[in-house]
């Protein structure tokens, strides 16, 4: 599945370079544009600018510089967001572009992630002779800007660094169509991450408005309850942000072990919902996965349906809420590190096991029993150590101090092992040597004009699979068409020892990629049914016929047909590193303003002050 910023339409490497051109121009201007209407704003050649800021900050009870780059945020990640769907259904869908700008998302996902990086210049932009909080940076002699606000743009230009790097991706290792290609995670780690800048402006922002910020008012933008739900909706937001990475998941195209899924939600899970509990209060988790499952079905309502692409669906998090807001009616909640790694648990199991209930009526591939011991093996780390990250994370802007360096910094790292040593285990996989499937169709009626058949598979040898995989199916993809919509997921049934058969037709015609797929336990395989013939790649037909057998091959090299294996083996793995470390630097970052704000929130500033006032002792 590729994401955005794809080849050309008839080769498998990068964009043309008139495209590539054209973007880099238009990038240049508006980044031109940014800086005139700073230096127009700070020069006080212009008003209006802090008339608006004025304005959306009365309305939100923020001040200006927190309240206006707010506003454009979340019109702008939801831009990005929809994009971003509609992106990856299209290449499920359709397959390559003919150019990124042949791409109508790309237009969204463009806007979005600029806007997105503006959304945090404008916060550094906006304050004059004043210093915007206390724990504001200071850029020259007389200009300070919002920690919160370098982190957002920060987090923007990450993302959109991604873009030309993706292009310079697929130029050496071809089409990566899967959406964890290095790059991708750059683009959507980007936009992601970026919602924990935004907590961290908005909390920013109260803290410079002192006690008039939660004080009472009359008015409905200043009351407390309309307060609670802005900001339970920012962690539902934070809920949707983290969740980009099972999109795959989500249209039943996955590439990798279904473990996979319920770790991403496990971890997604236990830290957005784990600090909306503490840090907005009872009933603030609930909320935020009611925010994130609205605004998830009406992306897939229009992209689905209105726009004519593949239907997704998505993890719900219910049963992850409901275990975090029951833990917090104990007295471990005022015990935030020890309720995030209570809580995170409660995720990694019950919360899972809930979760577990939805996927099973809606996904295509539901978890079976035979891969849940190594679910937990998966979930339960990476759902302690979000907890316990996410109960820091509330410490840190509660007032109530936090614990020493080096043990805050282990519990970071803590987290970023447990998701390292849980994917490195997932992207394990077994290829099996000497096995085939022999394959009889049967024509059925067309659609849209496509050669239609069922299929009766035999598996060699007959034991290769176990009666509980978690598929056995046959995907076709990249195919269009008004009915089928470029998608179609055939889970087969079992007839005997090896043998399968179809439960309704697919394509195998036209551009149709059409795949037997086998995930059991570690086996991850495939075998081709029909692969159009794609010149710009050098790949012939593989022609659907009557009756074959094909040998089970490693599925990536089917269902990432347009990747380059032509490149030396370190060169791979070398640029993953580049990525990687690039992602390290982006958590450090908003590691670091969490920190920083922390020190000026205001118990934590007073406590701090009477630390330096003391003598020490000797």
């Amino acid at each position: 599945m590729t994401v955005v910023a794809q080849g050309s339409g008839g080769q498998g490497g990068g964009a043309a370079l008139d495209q590539v051109f054209g973007m880099s121009a238009a990038a240049g201007v508006i980044s031109l544009g940014l800086l005139y209407l700073a230096f127009l704003h700070r020069t006080r050649r212009i008003t209006w600018l802090g008339r608006l800021a004025d304005f959306a900050g009365s309305k939100a009870n923020l001040p200006g510089w927190a309240a206006l780059p707010l506003v454009m945020f979340v019109s702008t990640i939801l831009t990005a967001f929809l994009g971003f769907i509609w992106d990856v259904s299209l290449h499920i869908g359709k397959g390559r572009d003919e150019g990124p700008l042949a791409n109508p998302a790309h237009y969204f996902i463009l806007v979005g992630l600029f806007f997105l990086f503006i959304a945090g210049a404008l916060a550094m932009i906006l304050p004059l002779d004043e210093k915007p909080g206390r724990a504001a940076i200071k850029l020259t002699r007389t200009w300070y800007v919002p920690t919160g606000g370098v982190l957002i743009a920060g987090a923007g230009l990450y993302a959109l660094i991604g873009f030309p790097l993706d292009d310079i991706w697929h130029r050496i290792f071809g089409q990566d169509v899967t959406l964890w290609g290095p790059t991708h995670l750059m683009l959507i780690g980007g936009a992601g991450l970026s919602l924990v800048g935004v907590i961290l402006l908005e909390h920013e922002g109260r803290i410079a408005m002192g006690s008039d910020a939660d004080g009472p008012d009359p008015r409905w933008h200043k009351s407390p309850v309309v307060t609670w739900l802005l900001r339970s909706s920012a962690f539902g937001g934070l809920v949707i942000g983290l969740s980009v990475f099972q999109i795959e998941f989500d249209f039943g195209v996955e590439q990798f072990q279904l473990i996979f899924q319920p770790m991403l939600i496990a971890g997604a899970g236990a830290f957005a919902l784990v600090a909306a509990r503490l840090m907005v209060g009872p009933g603030a988790a609930l909320f935020a996965v009611a925010f994130a499952a609205v605004v998830r079905e009406i992306t897939a309502l229009l992209v689905g349906p209105v726009f004519g692409q593949p239907h997704n669906v998505f993890a719900l998090y219910l049963g992850a809420a409901i275990v975090v807001e029951l833990i917090a009616l104990t007295p471990l909640v005022r015990r935030r590190l020890l309720f995030g790694a209570v809580a995170g648990l409660g995720v990694g199991t019950i919360g899972i096991w809930g979760e577990s209930l939805w996927v099973d009526a809606v996904y295509i591939f539901p978890w079976t029993s035979s891969m849940w011991a190594d679910t937990l093996l998966m979930t339960v780390p990476v759902g302690i150590t979000t907890g316990l990250c996410a109960g820091l994370f509330a410490q840190a802007l509660s007032g109530d101090g936090l614990p020493r360096a080096a043990f805050r910094r282990s519990i970071v790292l803590a987290m970023i092992l447990a998701l390292a040593g849980t994917t490195a285990n997932g992207l394990m996989f077994d290829v099996p040597t000497d096995a085939t499937a022999t394959v009889r169709l049967t024509d059925a009626p067309s659609v849209d004009g496509y050669r239609m058949v069922t299929a009766d598979v035999t598996i060699d040898p007959p034991d290769l699979v176990s009666d509980d995989p978690e598929w056995l199916a046959i995907l076709a993809w990249q195919g269009a068409g008004d009915t089928l919509r470029g998608l179609v997921v055939d889970k087969l049934e079992q007839t005997g020892p090896g043998t399968y058969r179809s439960t309704k037709p697919v394509p195998v015609d036209g551009t149709w990629k059409t795949v037997l797929r086998i995930h059991d336990g570690r086996l991850l395989t495939a075998a081709p049914v029909f692969m159009a013939a794609d010149p710009g790649i050098g790949a012939p037909e593989v022609s659907a016929d009557a009756e074959f057998t094909r040998d089970l091959v490693s599925e990536i090299t089917l269902l990432q047909r347009e990747r380059n294996f032509d490149h030396p083996s370190w060169l791979f793995g070398a640029a993953s590193l580049v990525v990687l470390v690039c992602t390290l630097a982006l958590v450090w970052a908003l590691a670091w303003g969490t920190v920083r704000i922390s020190e000026v929130t205001p118990r934590n500033s007073l406590r701090n002050a009477r630390t330096a006032k003391t003598p020490s002792r000797t």
